[in-house]
Formats: C-alpha cells, sequence, structure tokens
C-alpha cells in the first residue's frame, strides 16, 4: 500500500507536527522503509514465515531508527532535520494496524515468530487476498487522492517547485489552522 502510506503519513505527521519546514523526503523514506525491508524479504522466505511484515514492522525497529537518529545527531537543527525518518516509521506501524499483529509487533519479546498472514505458504495467494481486500484499494485511493490534493496546491507540475521540493523537503503549502 504505497499511496496509503505516502499520503496518510504525511497529512497525519504535518497536522501533528505543524511544521512546515518538515523535511517530507526523509518522512516519506520513513513512511515506506518497513516495506522496502520486510517485502522482499518476505516474498522470498514466505513459505517458512507465511508473512510480509517481519522485522521491519516491529517496534524494536521503529525503537532502533529513533535511537540511531538520537545517537547520530546533535540536539537542535540536525536532529529535527532526521527525525522524520523515525516519524514515518512509526507512523508505517500505525496505519498498518500492527498492534492486530502482536507476534510481529513486539518480536522479539514474545517469540521469534512473526504473525502470519495466510496464504497457505504461497506469496501468491497472500498478495492475491491482500489486492482483493476493499480495505486496501480505499486506503490506496484516500492516500493518492492526499497525495495529488498536495501536489496541486504546491505547484510541483512547475519545474522551480519540484527542484525546491527535492533540495529541501518541502513544500509550500501552509498548514491550515485547527479548531
Amino acid at each position: 500500500m504505497l499511496f496509503w502510506h505516502l499520503g496518510a503519513t504525511t497529512a497525519i505527521t504535518r497536522y501533528a507536527f505543524r511544521d512546515e519546514r518538515m523535511d517530507l523526503r526523509l518522512l516519506l523514506l520513513g513512511a515506506v522503509l518497513p516495506d522496502v525491508i520486510d517485502t522482499p524479504v518476505g516474498l522470498a522466505l514466505f513459505p517458512a514465515v507465511e508473512s510480509l511484515r517481519l522485522v521491519g514492522h516491529s517496534l524494536l525497529f521503529a525503537a532502533t531508527v529513533m535511537s540511531l537518529v538520537m545517537v547520530a545527531t546533535r540536539r537542535g537543527r540536525p536532529r529535527k532535520k532526521w527525525m522524520p525518518l523515525a516519524v514515518g516509521v512509526v507512523v508505517h506501524l500505525f496505519l498498518d494496524a500492527m498492534w492486530a499483529d502482536p507476534e510481529t509487533l513486539w518480536w522479539p519479546v514474545l517469540g521469534w515468530g512473526f504473525s502470519t498472514g495466510g496464504g497457505g505458504g504461497a506469496a501468491a495467494s497472500y498478495v492475491t487476498a491482500l489486492l482483493a481486500n476493499p480495505v486496501t484499494w480505499v486506503g490506496e485511493v484516500v492516500g493518492l487522492g492526499y497525495v495529488v490534493v498536495m501536489t496541486r496546491r504546491a505547484g510541483l507540475a512547475q519545474r522551480a517547485n519540484r527542484v525546491e521540493f527535492l533540495r529541501t523537503g518541502r513544500l509550500n503549502v501552509p498548514i491550515r489552522p485547527g479548531p
């Protein structure tokens, strides 16, 4: 679920932290990092683990990323720049409702195994079931909708605005005040 993670993570984080200067490049990397790590490994080892959610979907991984950011950066600007990476990973776990897969979320506290996704040992069956789930498609549409709206509001169709986003990770879109 690519657009669900990109769009929803951006929306949640922008409005929770209200930081227009946040580097969204690092946030977006964190938003997909658990899947980038776990999906290829899960597909390769599917008959043994029966899941695409492995170590990257655990609190241990999120805590490790956060700890690395804290240890590798000094207080102030350097830490503020890299913190969105860790925030993106944590929001990913929330958006995947990982509390429903405690064996994976709390790995290795509850044991060395991961929550299984079913599929009877075949990765193709697992992926087919995921793609047949209407919740998957609703999430993708919502995420894509937010990405499209933000792309238009930021004027990313114009080359100068795209270059500025790629250089700074910032969108020139004000965050509206809350209620």
